[in-house]
């Protein structure tokens, strides 16, 4: 095991790490958090996953109504066993059924399959672009049929955890024809008469943000050290985690016990110290990382490095660890054709 370079580098510095470090942090990616929103029901809350990326215009929508309480105090005005259960359109107030106050039409959005525990947005027949405020569930798949109508219906969102069992209870429950839009109306305890708010599968809905799930391991400036192949003679890893940049570094060398001949060529796994750099934003417990070679730079000389031109157009190295103590670094080298895979340890 090795823990100092040996006595010669001949590939890389300082100036590459750092060139690749600034190239990686202009092109780090954001942490994507996913949006849920909570239906609230008597019978449970049903929580939904936005699929902001699929529909955007859609949701965006959605949370319009959601962030002008639009939602509040209404109900689920349709109920068809095995197909649907459908609200958003009607609210009710000091005992009568009024129309949700609707926002402009929004463009349909048609890409996600209407697949059981999908919702999406009704809209008027043969018209595509007339969804406004009005949500369904589906309670089966119904791809066949409603991604074939009207220009397929705009699932925009994914009932998550066990919002389908609620989903489910609420189809079960028995319907009556209030006539209007009202003819197949979920009631929960009616005998007739009157319907009243007690009656009613009352819904509410409200904006919740999904904590983004954290990995078993993370990568932390605790991994900061020479990290070496156990099986392979000769080949090492200097591994640098900068956790408030949300990157790491990698510096790969092969070195011998001798010299190489005067004006050896670089390549990966020839004898004397030779580097390869690669700088990548950090995902929880890996990283994908691009690479670059270079040359010069020699520690008792003058000589400039070259770099690669563009900056890491050399290939890709994908570094994961499980733990502390042990990882895997993949890597498929274009410039040289070379993929394959390293197992690590400190």
């Amino acid at each position: 095991m090795f823990r100092t370079p040996p006595y010669r580098m001949t590939n890389t510095g300082k100036f590459s790490i750092l060139t690749l470090l600034a190239t990686a942090l202009l092109t780090l990616p954001l942490m994507a958090i996913a949006k849920t929103a909570i239906i609230v029901t008597p019978l449970g809350n049903i929580e939904i996953e936005l699929l902001e990326a699929d529909a955007p215009q859609t949701v965006a929508n959605f949370l319009n109504y959601v962030a002008n309480d639009r939602y509040n105090k209404t109900f689920i005005h349709r109920s068809l066993s095995e197909f649907i259960i459908q609200g958003g359109g009607f609210s009710f107030i000091d005992g009568n059924a009024l129309d949700v106050e609707a926002f402009p039409a929004v463009e349909n959005e048609f890409k996600v399959s209407n697949t059981r525990g999908t919702v999406a947005m009704a809209k008027l027949s043969n018209q595509p672009d007339s969804a406004t405020s009005q949500w369904f569930i589906n309670l089966a798949d119904n791809s066949e049929n409603l991604d074939n109508q009207n220009g397929g219906f705009t699932a925009f969102a994914r009932v998550i955890g066990d919002g389908m069992d609620i989903a489910d209870a609420i189809s079960q429950l028995p319907t009556v024809n209030a006539s209007g839009p009202f003819t197949d109306l979920p009631v929960i305890n009616y005998s007739g008469g009157d319907i009243t708010e007690a009656n009613l599968v009352m819904t509410a809905v409200s904006e919740k943000p999904l904590a983004p799930q954290k990995p078993a391991f993370v990568m932390n400036a605790g991994l900061n050290d020479a990290w070496y192949n156990p099986i392979t003679d000769g080949q090492g890893f200097f591994i640098t985690v900068f956790p408030e940049l949300g990157a790491v570094s990698l510096g790969w060398f092969t070195y011998d016990t001798e010299l190489p001949p005067e004006g050896a060529s670089v390549s990966l796994g020839d004898a004397g110290l030779r580097w390869m750099t690669a700088v990548g934003a950090i995902d929880g417990n890996s990283a994908v990382m691009n690479i670059e070679f270079t040359s010069g730079g020699l520690f008792d000389t003058a000589s400039d490095v070259q770099a690669t031109d563009p900056v890491g157009s050399d290939g890709t190295i994908t570094l994961t660890f499980e733990d502390c103590g042990s990882g895997l670094v993949e890597y498929d080298i274009t410039s040289i054709d070379k993929r394959g895979s390293v197992s690590i340890e400190t």
